[in-house]
């Protein structure tokens, strides 16, 4: 009896199937925006990964899609690990090219995907960093006269404190998305799925401060469609923008050179859980598919897993 072959992608021999991934990139990432609705950010972080895959199949892969097969695909996992990626980068990347062999069947491409039967790396699970309330006081009260626009600054971080929201949601905050006497703003999410937060008085009055003070110079021609958050220039803020504020402030309070846009998020939601929040409720605030990534704040929370081992704990 002869071997077992290894199963490849298909056993297909069409001359017309091209070898490079690189021919099916548009279509995929169009795939992805039209009918996934993935978020600009996201298309960016699969395009990167799959031009990075395309590079090195260039070099080592097959000669036709359809001949892809597990050894190659560790060839190329093994690769990244060469290249000394972090194991939650491999684990994107692994994750981009799933997505990509999965629209490549949809499309008749190729009958079937091996990629599925690769396993992502073991990621160890970290806990977020966060700042205690007074350190998050002193951030946002940061912002003074020596910047530039201390009151743009200032509402950034309170509004990134009371809502919970990434750096591109708040980015992404229009003039009429913000509603200050209801003391709620809407935002736009991952996979653009839209949320309403509500907005604390600190927050109401670092934004109230800012559209009379600072907005009218920033912006004179602002229309309701207009951003909330912008440049000098009148152009909506990036998030490599939004990175470089926190980092600044944060390094004037004396916090650690760790906290980032993102430790503002984690801080909300521990704080919220602290406050007696429940875990369903957080999961919403903060726009999380799966509650699972929002029950990694039940372990930051010590106040609160201290106090209920008090009442529940016949030695408490």
């Amino acid at each position: 009896m002869p071997p077992r072959r290894r199963p490849t992608l298909s056993a297909a021999t069409n001359s017309s199937n091209k070898a490079e991934p690189s021919e099916h990139l548009a279509g995929f990432i169009h795939y992805l925006k039209a009918e996934c609705g993935l978020s600009a950010n996201t298309l960016l972080a699969y395009r990167r990964d799959l031009t990075r895959f395309d590079a090195w199949y260039q070099t080592n892969g097959p000669g036709k899609l359809q001949q892809v097969d597990l050894a190659l695909l560790t060839r190329y996992l093994e690769d990244l690990h060469q290249h000394q990626f972090a194991a939650t980068s491999i684990a994107r990347h692994l994750a981009a090219l799933k997505m990509f062999f999965r629209y490549l069947v949809l499309e008749g491409i190729i009958p079937e995907s091996l990629v599925e039967l690769v396993n992502s790396p073991k990621l160890w699970q970290h806990l977020p960093k966060v700042l205690s309330p007074e350190k998050v006081d002193a951030l946002i009260a940061a912002p003074s006269r020596e910047d530039r626009q201390p009151l743009r600054d200032r509402a950034l971080l309170a509004l990134m404190y009371a809502t919970g929201c990434r750096a591109s949601e708040v980015c992404g905050i229009a003039l009429r998305d913000i509603h200050l006497e209801e003391r709620y703003c809407r935002c736009v999410g991952k996979g653009n799925k839209e949320r309403i937060v509500s907005l604390n008085p600190v927050a109401c009055a670092a934004v109230e401060a800012y559209l009379q003070h600072e907005y009218p110079k920033l912006a004179p021609k602002g229309d309701p469609t207009s951003p909330l958050l912008v440049s000098r220039g009148g152009n909506p803020l990036s998030r490599i923008t939004v990175w470089k504020l926190v980092k600044r402030y944060a390094a004037r309070i004396g916090a650690s050179r760790e906290v980032s846009p993102h430790t503002l998020r984690h801080s909300f939601a521990t704080h919220m859980l602290a406050g007696g929040a429940e875990i369903r409720a957080l999961q919403e605030l903060l726009g999380h598919a799966s509650i699972r990534t929002t029950q990694i704040y039940t372990q930051v929370d010590h106040s609160r897993l201290k106090s209920i081992h008090e009442k529940c704990h016949p030695r408490g």
